[in-house]
């Protein structure tokens, strides 16, 4: 008895055509920072234990000393 080959059909590959690529334009000026504020750190001579203390804080706690020092010392564009 002969063993009979099983009979594939191949399907038929579509291409699908490449989109237009979009032209991107690089602007000349550097953007603002997100928010519209720019903090400048540059040339302060405070440790972090000044800033912080020696305690370990919660992230939420930094958050809110970080923006104590800035608007004290006036580090802000606003």
């Amino acid at each position: 008895m002969a063993i009979k080959k099983k009979t594939t059909t191949k399907s038929k590959v579509t291409k699908k055509k490449a989109a237009p690529k979009k032209k991107t334009t690089k602007s000349k000026t550097k953007k603002p920072a997100f928010g519209g504020y720019a903090i400048n750190f540059a040339g302060r001579q405070e440790t972090v234990e000044q800033v912080f203390g020696k305690k370990p804080i919660a992230p939420s706690e930094m958050t809110k000393k970080i923006w104590a020092f800035v608007k004290s010392k006036s580090l802000s564009n606003r």
